[in-house]
């Protein structure tokens, strides 16, 4: 497997796309901040409904710009009962005069099914939610954009094996394989951790698993360049990693991220956790020339 080149900047998103060329990238995973009143350390996330669609059309532009023709724009968004159609408004701004909305994914955290013998299994995460008008949320989305709408995939890169295998046979399409689509709704539960402040020093992450995912079904090859506007703590460049694509470039505008994720990625992580914040005075004194040679 390759090795991949990253490069990791602490730095404005906007600012810091508009110094890469056109067409350049050919994936971006990235899962900006939902205006959800979240508390970040740099950045406000409660603004009025107009400026923050104001301000993600400032960066999606961008996106589109650096985009090629035929790369790939996942998005990740979620909602809460106080504003639940912000995913929505946001996917129709960024349909309007900028992307083509090729295909929905849903991403379950949680989800209890029933078996053929009648036992309900319940398995993942979630945050419960107490109220008399609203369920819990258990999902959310990953919406795929691409510049036609024609942007082929690797369906089966993330696909499952038949439950009822004589549909192998039956199918010619399945040339004999015993593997179908998995489809758009993609079960990808956190690990289990037993204190979020000590195991998840960021307030909005996804599993690693998740742009995992996003780079297979795009097509994983060792010649790839991706690209996350919203670094936070590194997961889609340890997707990048696993994956092993040439070049990953991220940006997040705290400092403090971008070194757990520069750490993690050091380190060998699957998921970077706070213990890698603790020592950076030290990791900085002890590793500033491999730092300087990984992370230009």
């Amino acid at each position: 497997m390759n090795q991949t080149e990253f490069i990791l900047k602490a730095e404005d998103c906007v600012q810091a796309m508009r110094q890469l060329d056109d067409e350049s990238i050919d994936l971006v995973v990235t899962s900006p901040p939902y205006n959800l009143g979240i508390k970040y350390r740099d950045y406000n996330d409660s603004r009025t409904s107009d400026e923050y669609l104001s301000w993600c059309k400032e960066w999606a532009k961008e996106v589109k710009r650096v985009l090629k023709m035929d790369g790939s724009f996942f998005l990740n968004l979620g909602s809460c009962p106080s504003n639940p159609l912000i995913p929505h408004e946001l996917v129709v701004e960024m349909k309007k005069r900028l992307f083509v909305l090729q295909n929905t994914f849903h991403w379950i955290k949680s989800i209890s099914v029933q078996t053929k013998g009648g036992e309900t299994i319940s398995a993942g995460h979630f945050k419960p939610l107490r109220s008399k008008r609203f369920v819990t949320d258990c999902h959310e989305y990953v919406f795929h954009l691409s510049k036609t709408g024609h942007t082929q995939l690797d369906r089966l890169a993330v696909g499952v094996p038949y439950s009822d295998k004589s549909n192998i046979a039956r199918w010619s399409h399945t040339k004999g394989r015993d593997l179908r689509c998995r489809g758009n709704n993609w079960f990808i539960p956190y690990k289990t951790i037993v204190s979020r402040s000590k195991e998840r020093p960021h307030p909005a992450t996804f599993p690693t698993e998740l742009a995992v995912f996003c780079i297979k079904i795009h097509g994983c090859r060792p010649d790839l360049v991706m690209m996350d506007p919203f670094l936070g703590i590194g997961h889609s460049a340890l997707a990048a990693r696993q994956c092993g694509i040439a070049k990953f470039i991220g940006f997040d505008i705290d400092n403090e991220y971008v070194e757990v994720a520069r750490k993690a990625l050091v380190k060998g992580s699957t998921e970077p956790t706070a213990d890698l914040l603790e020592s950076m005075p030290r990791f900085r004194k002890a590793s500033k020339v491999k730092q300087q040679s990984l992370f230009p």
